[in-house]
């Protein structure tokens, strides 16, 4: 399965979770080509951008992954673009 250029939000709600969620990026960190933190303090969330080189199969492990941590809310898209 060939892997493409695809891009991870991921909206952080309890920091106290962060220590789980870095140390499963650290596992994907061969396919993660750039990250982004924002955190906006006055609304008590953090959004954490990613722009990741993963096939389909890739993408869908690593963000029900991340969706199953508490106070994490993850959305994907793929592109059509092939590295």
């Amino acid at each position: 399965m060939e892997r493409r250029i695809g891009v991870i939000a991921i909206f952080i709600s309890e920091k106290s979770n962060i220590q789980k969620l870095n140390s499963l990026l650290s596992q994907y960190s061969n396919n993660i080509l750039g990250r982004f933190g924002l955190p906006i303090r006055d609304k008590k969330i953090n959004i954490i951008t990613l722009i990741v080189n993963l096939n389909t199969d890739e993408l869908g492990a690593l963000t029900g992954k991340i969706g199953n941590i508490k106070g994490m809310k993850v959305k994907s898209i793929m592109s059509d673009f092939i590295l």
